[in-house]
């Protein structure tokens, strides 16, 4: 495993379209490589999740840990099928280091994706969860948590040392 660099605000890549993952390509070394890595980098910055397009890859791929029983979550390929509700949520991305604000996310998802073992995957996802999944797959179409920051919310904080 590796770190890999995550490419910050004003980095023209994270406005790029992600692109799908071949299924027979899903189990290669490449991009299982790339999930472990994902993972690292994830943990390493203690973030709740990440799409590879913030490491540099036009992949469809994102990972995710919410801390709950059944994390890490890997999606490759999701596609949201359902949203149900709404709330005011705070967010911020790892792309936008110390910046936060509100955004409007479903309450809860249905998404359905591939998993690392390339198994079709349905899955129900409430609060954080669903948030993180909606974030990561706005990733994956090139739009920023900014674009979605409700009229002055966004704010900077300052990290501490």
């Amino acid at each position: 495993m590796a770190l890999r660099q995550i490419r910050e605000e004003g980095d023209e890549f994270l406005r790029k379209k992600s692109r799908e993952v071949e299924i027979d390509d899903i189990t290669s070394e490449k991009i299982q490589s790339l999930i472990d890595d994902m993972l690292e980098t994830m943990y390493n910055y203690k973030g709740v999740g990440l799409a590879a397009v913030q490491v540099g890859m036009l992949k469809r791929v994102i990972v995710i840990d919410v801390e709950d029983e059944k994390g890490p979550y890997v999606l490759i390929n999701p596609q949201i099928i359902k949203t149900k509700g709404e709330k005011e949520c705070d967010e911020g991305c790892l792309s936008f280091p110390n910046q936060f604000g509100k955004v409007v996310r479903p309450t809860e998802v249905i998404v359905e994706f591939y998993d690392r073992n390339a198994k079709k995957v349905k899955l129900k996802a409430k609060d954080l969860l669903a948030q993180a999944i909606c974030h990561e797959c706005d990733h994956l179409e090139g739009i920023l948590f900014v674009d979605k920051v409700l009229a002055g919310t966004l704010e900077y904080v300052t990290p501490e040392e």
